[in-house]
């Protein structure tokens, strides 16, 4: 392995521990105005100092992220379908790798749909990415998944995860599902759980939990964090078990108590504190 990609796979994930938190906010590419990520700028600016890297599309990547920060990037090169559309997998490659060197990406990402009528075309796919992405020494992403008949089961995501790998994807994003160290176990390279769609602040701190104990590297959480009423205490507790090794109490008891500091302001009590105190001696107009 080259000393550029080793020092792109670095930045992503952490060689002092092997851990790894993305924040995935590339929904829009398929789904457009995601309910809390309308504007994406808004969003991504108070957590971007808290994720070890930054899923995302490169329009994005332009128009909402600060162009001094030094958050890795991780930049989604497929599409194609939208959610109204016949067929979600039936994507392409929409970015080049030369685009991708122009925006200073750590790694480049597109997505595999392993029992879909375009399995082929997504996984041929991303061989031909892998080639030329090797050529410039920037890590491949694999985002798997498989046909909904198929369902979360670990025989199919251990096939989906493992067909990724050997196409030569550096790293591999699946979904959590049972017995998930099989999985693990049969994948060469290090997996990234998706985050999923929201669920309870518990729950996903209790994903993220069994995830990394499982042999996840770390998660790509998106929804569970931006939809959640608090995000920046969010993505602090899940931190605190992917970079703290917190359980899940302890991570849950920090979203909780953050939360309470992040209170919104009651307009009518703001109202009272801005308005000063009537002066005795002042005469009334």
């Amino acid at each position: 392995m080259d000393w550029g990609l080793k020092n792109r796979l670095s930045r992503i994930i952490k060689p002092h521990n092997n851990r790894a938190l993305m924040l995935a906010v590339d929904h829009g590419y398929f789904l457009g105005p995601t309910e809390k990520l309308e504007e994406p700028k808004k969003v991504i600016a108070p957590l971007l100092k808290y994720c070890d890297s930054l899923m995302l599309t490169r329009g994005v990547q332009r128009t909402s992220v600060d162009a001094t920060s030094d958050t890795p990037m991780v930049l989604r090169v497929s599409g194609g379908s939208s959610i109204i559309g016949d067929d979600l997998s039936q994507e392409d490659i929409t970015v080049s790798l030369e685009e991708a060197l122009r925006l200073n990406a750590s790694a480049v990402a597109m997505s595999i749909f392993v029992g879909s009528k375009y399995e082929y075309q997504t996984i041929v796919n991303l061989g031909k990415l892998v080639n030329e992405a090797e050529k410039y020494g920037i890590p491949v992403l694999a985002v798997t998944a498989v046909g909904k008949e198929l369902g979360k089961d670990a025989r199919y995501l251990s096939l989906a995860c493992r067909v990724a790998a050997e196409q030569g994807a550096h790293i591999v994003k699946t979904y959590y599902c049972d017995n998930f160290e099989k999985v693990v176990e049969s994948c060469p390279v290090p997996i990234i759980v998706a985050g999923g769609k929201k669920i309870p602040e518990r729950d996903a701190l209790q994903l993220t939990y069994n995830a990394i104990k499982a042999g996840a590297v770390g998660l790509d959480m998106g929804r569970n964090i931006w939809q959640s009423e608090h995000p920046v205490a969010m993505i602090k507790a899940a931190r605190s078990i992917i970079h703290g090794n917190s359980n899940v109490e302890q991570a849950y008891s920090l979203y909780k108590k953050l939360s309470a500091n992040d209170k919104p302001n009651n307009p009518n009590q703001k109202k009272n504190k801005s308005k000063k105190p009537n002066n005795p001696n002042q005469k009334k107009k």
